[in-house]
């Protein structure tokens, strides 16, 4: 009945059965029946009305429907999302409602890959970006927010990510909003600057338009705030810490102490960007002092050893790996602080390294099976070395991707006096290759065109190497030969 009066030809009528449809369609079940019985193509129409509340209703109607992942690709196949990308540039300025139910609409259309493209080759990301830079309302700076970041999380899929950085205005606004007076839009903003900076231009334009700062006062400013906007504030500094001039930059800043406190949060999401941003900054030797002297090595421990997340656990045993394997300490000698205590805050380098270490140590022996090991050290069969990779992998570790830099360091590690150092780097290497990881294939490039077999090579045979480390060089090894027979194919 609702359908049918919507298609009446008086305005008031049209208005009234869409509201009601889009207030039915909360409910998943009614969602379902409006789509089989034509409604999508129905609200679909009436979004391209003049009269605005007919409009309002309709864009309602399509933005409650398109929560459901069933109802997307319908929505865009009856012309829904240019009808809602049309909206927003027929009423851009004191039509709230409409502009708040047509970006909502199009955030959760951009969430789907092929409807993203939709969204894009519409005029998406000019409407979204332009209600972004000048719509006051908090609604709909939330949702346009919203609509980028989602936008944005394709990168490897599509180009959306790269276009909304390059269209004017575009991360400048994004920035702005991270100062907004309403959380839900800092917290939207925050995750389009995260999705964003994965993008190496991106990444650097961000920080150019004053990301750095803006995103460190947000970091910390955050401590009460939901875990919602507390994970995003981290994975965006985690983001743009990927550079390592932004990473020097988010420490003069003042970024080091919020995230310390981020990677105390009880919750996993945001202990484990935090963890991520402060692995990127303890690759620098100064940002790695000023994690020691603001009281990081006991979160990062206390991360390492009983985060449920084993990529947090990870990162956070990669950047203690940075902090103790002697570049801070040259770093602490270089600007005149003894090697032994940082006086600016009487902290012990020697009493944090042996705490650090103790717990690196802890957290790789987490990942081996004793009997597996035993057999593995007297017989490096293919399969049993499988065993071990198996045993040791962390599926998510492929999902990160390291610069020939942050390669070569691991690999300088096994090189290490420190027996936990040349273990962990051996454990870090092995992560970063294992085959069907994400970058596997880039990091085993950048190790094979670096020379390293070589010294893996030598670490599997050397007797001072300890056992794990030997293992795990020679699955390490075997990584690279399958992926140089894959190139090769």
């Amino acid at each position: 009945l609702l359908l049918e009066l919507a298609k009446s030809w008086r305005e008031g009528v049209q208005s009234e059965a869409a509201k009601a449809i889009a207030n039915l369609s909360v409910n998943a079940n009614v969602a379902k029946s409006v789509a089989e019985e034509g409604g999508i193509k129905i609200l679909a129409n009436l979004a391209k009305s003049m009269n605005r509340l007919v409009a309002e209703e309709a864009a309602g109607g399509l933005w409650n429907l398109s929560v459901g992942e069933e109802h997307k690709n319908a929505i865009a196949q009856a012309g829904g999302v240019k009808a809602l990308v049309d909206l927003i540039f027929r009423w851009p300025n004191g039509c709230d409602g409409v502009l708040e139910r047509a970006a909502g609409a199009l955030a959760n259309l951009a969430a789907d890959d092929k409807c993203s493209m939709e969204v894009a080759t519409a005029g998406g990301v000019h409407a979204l970006v332009m209600l972004a830079r000048d719509c006051k309302y908090e609604g709909v700076q939330e949702q346009a927010a919203r609509a980028l970041a989602n936008l944005a999380a394709h990168g490897d899929s599509n180009n959306n990510n790269a276009a909304v950085g390059q269209e004017a205005g575009a991360l400048e606004a994004l920035v702005q909003l991270t100062e907004a007076p309403h959380e839900g839009v800092r917290q939207e903003a925050a995750g389009a600057l995260w999705n964003l900076s994965f993008d190496d231009k991106n990444r650097e334009s961000i920080a150019a338009a004053g990301g750095v700062e803006a995103l460190v006062t947000l970091a910390q400013s955050c401590s009460n705030a939901s875990t919602g906007l507390q994970e995003r504030a981290a994975g965006a500094l985690w983001g743009l810490s990927v550079s390592e001039a932004n990473s020097i930059a988010i420490g003069r800043e003042g970024g080091v102490p919020p995230l310390i406190a981020l990677a105390r949060s009880e919750a996993e999401d945001v202990h484990e960007t935090a963890a991520g941003a402060l692995w990127n900054l303890a690759f620098n030797p100064g940002n790695a002092l000023r994690i020691v002297e603001e009281g990081g090595v006991p979160a990062l421990v206390d991360l390492c050893s009983s985060s449920v997340s084993k990529m947090a656990r990870f990162m956070a045993a990669l950047a203690l790996a940075y902090m103790f394997d002697g570049r801070m300490y040259d770093y602490a000698v270089m600007i005149g602080t003894s090697s032994s205590e940082s006086t600016s805050k009487s902290i012990s380098l020697d009493g944090a390294r042996k705490m650090a270490l103790d717990h690196i140590k802890a957290f790789v022996i987490t990942f081996m099976d004793p009997q597996v090991f035993v057999a593995a050290a007297v017989s490096s069969t293919p399969t049993m070395l499988a065993q071990v990779s198996e045993r040791a992998r962390i599926p998510e570790a492929g999902h990160l991707r390291c610069s020939g830099a942050e390669i070569g360091r691991f690999v300088t590690m096994l090189r290490n006096p420190s027996p936990t150092l040349k273990a962990c780097a051996a454990f870090a290497l092995l992560q970063f290759t294992i085959p069907g990881g994400r970058h596997a294939m880039h990091h085993a490039s950048l190790m094979q065109n670096g020379g390293e077999a070589r010294v893996l090579r030598s670490a599997a045979a050397a007797s001072t190497m300890p056992r794990e480390a030997k293992i795990f060089a020679k699955i390490i090894l075997r990584n690279l030969e399958h992926h140089q027979a894959e190139s090769s194919i």
